[in-house]
């Protein structure tokens, strides 16, 4: 599970942005992993934000492990979270209980969230949109 340059595919798009040498990233990963077998309607990536600079752009990200998470075109999370996967699976879950009419207003909720439909559209980085 790596960073692809194609559609990521499904309504839920949920990214951790990771780096190789960190050590909490990559005990992270297995469970990360794990949860997508839990959520098919989700496109799970795991993007090396060195490895994969051009192609995420100028996504800002202060410390590991940083999740992404989108619902079709609107950003609903971006920042960094405690390595626990009880914490992401317990988000997500919350998400993909609100209607897409909840998301779309969560997602312009606050100052911070309207500026990640702008600067955090993975979808659109990826696509090169």
């Amino acid at each position: 599970m790596t960073a692809v340059l194609a559609d990521p595919g499904g309504e839920f798009l949920v990214a951790c942005l990771c780096a190789q040498w960190c050590g909490t990233c990559r005990d992270y990963r297995p469970g990360f992993e794990s949860l997508s077998m839990q959520f098919p309607q989700a496109g799970f990536l795991w993007v090396d934000i060195e490895d994969h600079a051009d192609e995420i752009g100028d996504i800002d990200v202060e410390n590991f492990p940083s999740i992404l998470i989108q619902r079709d075109e609107a950003v609903l999370f971006f920042g960094t979270v405690l390595p626990d996967t009880a914490l992401l699976k317990r988000l997500l879950e919350t998400f993909i209980a609100q209607t897409t009419a909840e998301s779309a207003a969560y997602a312009q909720a606050t100052p911070e969230r309207r500026t990640w439909q702008q600067e955090a559209n993975l979808r659109r980085l990826l696509l090169g949109g």
